[in-house]
């Protein structure tokens, strides 16, 4: 893929690393004792070089975005001269199930589809129902999530819940319609965006949890107001620290309000308690109001980094693994895939990525320079998912 109208300082780094297809050896879904990959005692299944099983995996089903919001996908990169990927570049339906199959068997329970903008995908329905079809080997059926903007979402709740969607998440950024469009650049108003989180409400997709990446001088004024809009309702509004990920946002660290100032900030109007993890590998510290009225969580990945717990692989809208969200390099699944491997051989080399992974780069980030940091490349989140 080109990109013939951007400079080499501006284009978003998008690097694979093809791995070699596997020998299948028999039918039911191996680990390769060669990969460094093996079992936790009390599951049975894989784990990496850290010990961290793979329980969680996320799918790009689009590289594109009705959306132009500034830290993702800012208009001076992804104008309209953006080449972005063909239809047939994509992994089609049979291959992301094929793909999705094989992570249940080696312990996702898990899927959380993204994009770009995942309703953007057409025909996204008949996606979900072949994944609702899946099952871990102890036969549960997985939990089937999807991120979004919300553009969509009141058009499209009720359909997604009939093909099997389990529940749904919503990026949100402000309430204030004249920011929030300045923040989407491309003027959504905000109002159709609380539509769409009440019809997935009404649908069943609740509780909705609502995510707003916070980034000071931009937003950060408003995150008492959304706490507010928010508490006592069926949504749980989470707070994301400004990240680095990829290379088009002009990501600087003073740009990062701390998941502790947001807690402070809240907490001075509302108070707050602590609420314990809900289950392994969880991303957002949880805090609960003192009166009862619902919650919020904090998702501190710059400043207090949870990759000791990180359970969670991405593929990316062309089939590449990739074993992190700040990851320089990605596995070629497509080209297997179309290769003709089969499941078992998949398998093998699905096993055998997870078990060499040793990723954590939120915990190293604070001893780069900044120099380091810049020079570092990383795929962007429109084109990994968050």
């Amino acid at each position: 893929m080109t990109h013939e109208s951007m400079t080499p300082a501006t284009a978003p780094v998008r690097l694979g690393m093809p791995v070699p297809a596997a020998t299948p050896t028999s039918s039911r879904i191996p680990v390769p004792a060669a990969s460094g990959a093996r079992r936790l005692p009390s599951t049975g299944n894989l784990a990496d070089q850290r010990g961290r099983p793979l329980r969680d995996l996320r799918i790009s089903v689009t590289d594109r975005c009705n959306f132009r919001c500034v830290y993702c996908m800012p208009k001076e990169v992804f104008g309209r001269d953006y080449a972005f990927l063909d239809r047939d570049e994509l992994l089609s339906f049979e291959e992301i199930t094929r793909i999705a199959r094989v992570a249940a068997a080696h312990g996702v329970e898990k899927l959380r589809l993204t994009g770009g903008e995942p309703l953007l995908r057409r025909g996204l329905e008949e996606l979900i129902a072949r994944l609702a079809e899946l099952r871990t080997p102890d036969g549960r059926p997985l939990e089937i999530a999807l991120t979004t903007n919300g553009s969509a979402l009141a058009m499209k709740a009720a359909s997604l819940k009939a093909a099997g969607l389990t529940r749904v998440t919503v990026s949100l950024d402000s309430l204030d319609d004249e920011l929030f469009q300045a923040m989407n650049d491309v003027r959504f108003p905000v109002g159709r965006v609380l539509d769409g989180i009440q019809a997935a409400h009404d649908a069943g997709l609740g509780p909705v949890k609502v995510n707003m990446v916070v980034k000071r001088g931009l937003n950060d004024h408003e995150i008492l107001p959304m706490a507010q809009h928010f508490k006592g309702t069926a949504s749980t509004l989470r707070f994301i620290e400004y990240m680095d990920v990829g290379t088009s946002n002009g990501w600087e660290l003073g740009e990062v309000v701390p998941s502790r100032e947001i807690v402070e900030r809240i907490g001075e109007w509302m108070p707050l308690e602590p609420v314990g993890a809900t289950a392994p590998g969880e991303t957002a510290a949880r805090w609960r109001y003192a009166d009862g009225e619902g919650e919020i969580g904090v998702i501190s990945s710059v400043t207090q980094a949870f990759c000791g717990t990180c359970n969670r692989a991405r593929i990316s809208t062309e089939g590449r693994l990739f074993t992190c969200l700040f990851a320089s390099e990605g596995h070629d699944l497509r080209a297997l895939l179309r290769g003709g491997i089969d499941d078992a051989g998949l398998a093998d080399a699905m096993g055998a990525i997870w078990g060499a992974r040793d990723d954590r780069y939120s915990e190293v980030r604070a001893t780069l320079t900044p120099e380091l940091r810049a020079a570092r490349p990383k795929v962007e989140m429109s084109y990994i998912g968050g």
